[in-house]
């Protein structure tokens, strides 16, 4: 897929996904809060989406600090699955349109994730960034209130909220906000569906986007609130300076349709100062949106032999809608929308493993398209084939049968991971690397039955190296999993105990692991529950050892100090009963006891001891 961005002293445009991290074609995002109930798309957005066909999807769910989202409900059409302990999900022969695939993405303790793409013919890969469940502000039914952000995003409440049946609601409103700018880096992670709208006219447009804002409501049980009938709220959305200057006195309001994928026109907004204002009646996220028409366009990207090459890094850039990216698929495949009736400029670049080095002689003007394109791109230049690797291989059950629904993961040099579906026992993955004689990890799994082969280390043999056989034998059950400085990621699974203590004030959580019963390699995290989140689930900061304060402690065996610690945790699931699952996600910058400042990342599976 491709997506636009306009730097400095430009407007941003967006257009439909971001990437899946290495080997991949289409990417992800987050949703909001509860739309009204929501139509069939129109007559003349079906017929843009053209007709059904099966699909073969496969992605990864994370949360803002890039660790993997376990135990996600992912939904694409009528076909459903969760995420494993790496996050990562595969749902083959869904049913999308052609031109159009929504993928919706659940899991408490945050808001919903989106992501709409366009399906090409292979393997869709696809990433989305959860944003958490934090409530920003509670305020009471009956009230006017207005709830703000340091960033300058607010919205002002009347004090009249309904319940999701349209009955009157009386109490606590917790309210969530988040406020998206496109010139942020992860913001076509976390935005929801693309950026494809319907018009008051029921026509598809492509948006260029100023600025998001997302509203939630919940009572203080978590039941999902909205405005009462016949009310409003006032939205303030502050822009960035980069997108300033050619920001217009007035434009159109969209919001996100949860049920079907896209945006919807509604209302205006009007530039105040440095922010637009406007009205709305209903919460989901909202957009400040230029729209324009569109055309589709496919690349088919290949060496000098007509060998599809993955992971190339697309560049398109458009004089009037700024610039788009995106990444091939494994059939050196990238599609996206791009703005009608425009000359654009291509530029192509091997993958950040390789510091996105530019291809020599690899740019080209192309265009203006006034309807739907495929290019077929060939790039004949030494680079291409000094730095193609294809990495074969195997992968059987312990019973020695060819797994049917699994996947290896990859990291060259303990760089970025990359993630490849395995077909009736084969798998293959071309990729680009720039280190001759490289060392490669390799860890498959058994989507089915939770079992993994474990990592195992290789030397890359280039062009091609043959791995052989790799059995899943491994089961996987529980699971921690943590990465001091975007460094090795170390595991935990077995000798994992967990100990809650309820009858505590407040309650306390222990989750100890060591490897092989050593406690030299150990991990240790204590926390103490907040009794006012439901269930415990929500956001927590750390504390120091000893403290009676709701967060979480992490130091024992990470020498770890609570000097300058700002290490957030995210519980996201926690089991109401002995041997279900608890699920926390950690992430942020510390100093060790010596000074130095660290960052890590991790996740934890696991079951509930007592």
């Amino acid at each position: 897929m491709i997506t636009f961005k306009r730097f400095i002293n430009f407007r941003t445009i967006l257009l439909l996904l971001t990437f899946f991290c290495f080997v991949s074609c289409n990417n992800e995002a987050t949703g909001g809060s509860e739309t009204p109930s929501t139509t069939p798309p129109s007559a003349t957005l079906l017929e843009s989406f053209g007709n059904l066909t099966d699909s073969d999807f496969m992605g990864r769910i994370v949360d803002m600090q890039n660790n993997a989202v376990s135990g996600a409900m992912v939904q694409i059409g009528n076909s459903t699955t969760d995420t494993d302990i790496n996050g990562v999900f595969i749902i083959r022969n869904a049913q999308v349109y052609e031109k159009f695939a929504f993928i919706k993405v659940e899991k408490a303790g945050f808001l919903h994730g989106s992501r709409s793409v366009v399906p090409t013919a292979g393997i869709n890969k696809v990433e989305i960034m959860l944003l958490p469940q934090t409530v920003t502000q509670t305020v009471s039914s009956g009230t006017d209130a207005t709830v703000s952000l340091s960033n300058g995003a607010a919205v002002n409440l009347s004090g009249s909220y309904s319940n999701s049946d349209g009955s009157d609601y009386t109490g606590n409103v917790q309210v969530t906000l988040h406020l998206l700018n496109p010139t942020d880096e992860d913001m076509q992670q976390q935005m929801p569906g693309m950026l494809l709208a319907e018009n008051l006219q029921n026509e598809a447009r492509m948006l260029e986007t100023l600025g998001m804002l997302a509203v939630e409501l919940r009572s203080e049980t978590g039941e999902t609130l909205n405005l009462s009938e016949g009310t409003t709220a006032t939205l303030t959305v502050p822009l960035d300076p980069e997108t300033l200057a050619g920001a217009p006195n007035e434009i159109p309001l969209w919001y996100f349709d949860e049920d079907n994928g896209y945006w919807i026109e509604e209302g205006s907004a009007t530039l105040q100062g440095t922010n637009y204002v406007g009205t709305v009646s209903h919460f989901s996220f909202w957009n400040c949106d230029i729209p324009t028409e569109y055309v589709n366009i496919c690349l088919n990207i290949s060496d000098a032999n007509n060998t599809p090459l993955s992971n190339i890094r697309v560049k398109i850039e458009s004089e009037f809608n700024g610039t788009g990216y995106g990444y091939t698929n494994s059939s050196g495949e990238v599609c996206g929308i791009i703005p009608a009736n425009q000359v654009l400029n291509l530029q192509y670049y091997l993958h950040n493993i390789c510091n996105n080095i530019e291809i020599p002689n690899s740019s080209e003007t192309v265009g203006p398209f006034s309807q739907d394109t495929t290019l077929n791109i060939v790039l004949d230049a030494p680079e291409v084939e000094e730095y193609l690797e294809t990495i074969t291989g195997v992968f059987n059950t312990c019973n020695g049968d060819a797994i049917v629904n699994g996947y290896v993961e990859g990291r060259i040099e303990g760089g970025i991971a990359f993630y490849s579906l395995v077909t009736d026992g084969m798998f293959e993955i071309n990729v680009l690397n720039c280190n001759e004689n490289a060392s490669i990890s390799i860890t498959g799994y058994d989507y089915d039955t939770l079992q993994s082969t474990g990592e195992i280390n290789y030397t890359l043999t280039s062009p091609e190296t043959n791995l052989g056989t790799l059995s899943a034998c491994n089961s996987i059950e529980e699971f921690i999993q943590y990465s001091i400085d975007n460094g090795e990621t170390l595991y935990f699974f077995d000798n994992i105990n967990v100990t809650f203590g309820p009858d505590e004030n407040p309650p306390s959580l222990n989750v100890y692991g060591s490897s092989d019963g050593n406690a030299q390699y150990c991990f240790y995290l204590y926390g103490l529950l907040d009794t006012t989140y439901p269930n415990y689930e929500g956001l927590y900061s750390n504390i120091d050892w000893g403290s009676t304060a709701a967060g979480f402690n992490l130091n024992e065996c990470q020498s770890i100090s609570n000097d300058n610690n700002f290490i957030e945790y995210n519980l996201s699931s926690f089991g109401s009963a002995i041997g279900e699952y608890i699920d926390l996600n950690f992430g942020g910058a510390y100093e060790d006891f010596e000074g130095v400042t660290h960052t890590i990342s991790g996740s934890i599976h696991v079951k509930r001891d007592n």
